[in-house]
């Protein structure tokens, strides 16, 4: 059994820098500070482990503290080399949490601390990405067992998940989050379309307001990064391979291309696709000297890396989270964050109250999960609607605001196929 004592992070005099970022996010997080309330009192996880795998930063721990608050014993890790912070890492030690990361990590560090986040036999999972399910599916079987089942936080993980359930593999229950109303629509638009052009900005530190930002993929993270570059004064190239989307993103007042035309325009590319190489050597080849590449899908696969070093005479960083491509005619190309999310690998993430609403989702689907995974059988599973709804609800009684309900009359109108 691991316990906080074995955990393995970078320095533990960092914590009281960590002990002020999650305070500062848990004072804005009021939807996760009632699911705590609640846990507290009912410890629906009492004598259970969990692991969980997400980008490790202030308000992850806080979600961490929470689902420990239900009387679980918690083993988290990162789900990404560049977005773990030391600091936070470090506090979550002292908060009784065993903690298998550190920021920066060599690939093999990175893989070992998933396997031994695993290596606790958890109960229930929090992953992103899909890395603690592709592991427990492949080289580790012999953890799956205890496994009752788990959520998943993101598009790229959930596809991965589908794929599992398609092939009949899936081994367990896996609650969709990231498909739940109130992760896409707020968390996906406004905290990536905000976090993005946070760590871009911060990284940059140059105008956007009358560049060409070129975005990659129309779906709602896409929606929210193309809506904050127009909001920031850019022009907006959109580049699809769906054509409702692109019929969206072009009643939207965007610019709807190829990629192989968008490349020769662009000062700022952003992807969020999920998948790879959605960004290679032919647009390379006609970008602008000087242009701006990130990525804020998932994985940093999106840029082609390999492609543009082996186009490059030189290579250097010209500034933190900044390499520069020198390419043959001496043409420069800027790749932020080594090409992984721009929005944590350079920057805080999403904001403290848009993660509220998804953090609280997760606490309340693994919840669910727990409850009634005999039942569930061995798929992916939405998040069901009342859960969805109560999480939408608790965030305006947050904020004060009042709706209407509706009238017996109205209801019964609603509910009958006769006109009266």
């Amino acid at each position: 059994m691991s316990t906080a004592a074995d955990s393995i992070v970078k320095d533990m005099s960092l914590a009281p820098g960590g002990h002020l970022k999650i305070d500062w996010v848990k004072a804005h997080m009021p939807v996760l500070n009632r699911i705590r309330e609640r846990f507290e009192a009912e410890k629906p996880f009492a004598g259970l482990k969990v692991a969980i795998s997400l980008h490790l930063e202030a308000k992850t721990a806080y979600l961490a503290k929470v689902i420990q608050a239900g009387g679980a014993e918690v083993t988290i890790t990162g789900s990404n080399p560049l977005s773990t912070q030391d600091d936070v890492c470090a506090a979550l030690v002292e908060d009784g949490i065993c903690v298998f990361a550190k920021y920066n990590p060599s690939p093999e560090e990175y893989k070992s601390h998933l396997i031994k986040t695993l290596e606790t036999r958890p109960d229930l999972i929090i992953d992103d990405g899909g890395d603690l399910v592709t592991i427990l599916h492949s080289e580790r079987r012999d953890l799956l067992a205890q496994v009752r089942g788990g959520a998943e936080e993101t598009t790229t993980g959930i596809l991965r998940l589908k794929a599992l359930e398609k092939e009949g593999k899936l081994e367990f229950p896996m609650m969709a989050v990231n498909d739940a109303y109130c992760k896409y629509l707020f968390d996906n638009r406004y905290g990536t379309g905000q976090s993005v052009w946070d760590g871009i900005n911060r990284t940059t530190n140059l105008v956007v307001a009358g560049k060409t930002v070129v975005v990659t993929g129309y779906g709602w993270c896409g929606k929210g990064v193309a809506m904050r570059a127009k909001g920031l004064g850019a022009k907006v190239i959109v580049t699809e391979i769906d054509a409702i989307k692109a019929v969206e993103a072009y009643m939207d007042g965007f610019e709807v291309m190829p990629m192989s035309e968008a490349a020769k325009h662009g000062d700022y590319f952003v992807t969020v696709t999920g998948n790879r190489d959605v960004i290679r050597k032919e647009h390379f080849e006609v970008m602008k000297d000087g242009a701006i590449l990130s990525n804020a899908g998932h994985f940093d696969v999106e840029v082609n890396k390999v492609e543009l070093e082996a186009l490059s005479t030189a290579k250097r960083v010209v500034r933190k989270d900044i390499e520069e491509y020198t390419l043959a005619g001496g043409r420069k190309l800027y790749l932020l964050a080594e090409g992984r999310l721009v929005n944590l690998a350079a920057g805080d993430g999403h904001p403290a109250e848009i993660m509220d609403m998804t953090f609280a989702l997760q606490a309340v689907g693994l919840e669910y999960i727990n409850k009634n995974y005999q039942s569930i059988g061995k798929q992916v599973l939405n998040m069901p609607y009342e859960l969805d709804e109560m999480v939408a609800r608790y965030k305006l009684e947050a904020l004060g605001i009042s709706i209407d309900k509706l009238t017996a009359e109205q209801k019964d109108y609603l509910d009958s196929w006769v006109e009266s």
